[in-house]
């Protein structure tokens, strides 16, 4: 008997603690030298209509640009955001923005670095400025963390390149019973909904296309297989050391008889 309550005990002790591979990001790391340099973040910057764009115009002499922007780029940060979007470009049904000198310029369907170099050759091509350099944002761009996080949400950003760490800076980093090795992103392209599994502990992630986040991911953080079992009354590693210290009170007073 004394064996059998040993062994219950080491069982619990041991389902109940997680293993370092479990916790550690990226862990393996350290076996590559180099990661690629491929740049998916392009992918997640096609504009549609309803977005809402910045167009910052800047060249040599600043007052030629004036008339080309609508927008004061000093007020770019988190607190005005709010601000840009409704002095912002909102792209219309047709894909289209109506832009100052230029008139109605073709955006849908478009990356924010094609925009760019489009704007930038209408600019030359009608030799409205010299040296012109175009810088093209999604001001409404957005993702939503759910699960085992500090602060789950739909967070807006600003950045062109955003990582999946980065999303999850947003939402507080994962609560120690958040699942690493299993997170869900829940990704439209090409008018389907794709689900990807995200292993955040194998740098073989920094190569794949689900680094950088996309505007309207969803990422699902799943509970530990500890935390599930916390849930159930039965289940949990404070009712089984309850019912295990239980039994061993009960086993010594038969055994004292």
């Amino acid at each position: 008997m004394k064996h059998i309550i040993l062994t219950i005990l080491l069982g619990l002790f041991i389902t109940s603690c997680s293993t370092k591979s479990q916790l550690i990001y990226l862990k393996d790391s350290h076996k590559h030298v180099a990661f690629s340099k491929t740049d998916y973040s392009n992918l997640s910057n096609i504009i549609e209509s309803g977005d809402i764009l910045m167009i910052d115009v800047q060249t040599i002499v600043p007052e030629a640009a004036l008339p080309y922007n609508k927008l004061n780029t000093n007020l770019v940060s988190g607190q005005n955001i709010e601000l840009l979007k409704l002095e912002g470009y909102l792209v219309n049904e047709s894909g289209n923005i109506n832009f100052p000198v230029l008139g109605n310029i073709e955006v849908g369907g478009l990356s924010e670095i094609e925009i760019e170099s489009n704007i930038t050759n209408l600019l030359l091509e009608g030799n409205h400025l010299t040296n012109p350099t175009v810088k093209v944002r999604r001001l409404n761009s957005k993702f939503t963390i759910l699960g085992e996080v500090r602060n789950p949400g739909t967070f807006s950003y600003y950045d062109q390149n955003l990582t999946i760490f980065q999303a999850l800076g947003y939402a507080g980093d994962l609560t120690i019973d958040g699942k690493r090795k299993d997170l869900k992103l829940i990704r439209e392209e090409n008018g389907n909904r794709e689900i990807y599994n995200i292993s955040l502990t194998q740098s073989d992630l920094l190569n794949m296309p689900t680094y950088y986040i996309k505007n309207n991911d969803v990422i699902i953080v799943n509970p530990s297989f500890n935390k599930v079992k916390s849930a159930g009354f039965v289940g949990s590693p404070a009712s089984l050391a309850s019912i295990t210290s239980l039994i061993l009170s009960i086993t010594l007073l038969i055994t004292n008889k």
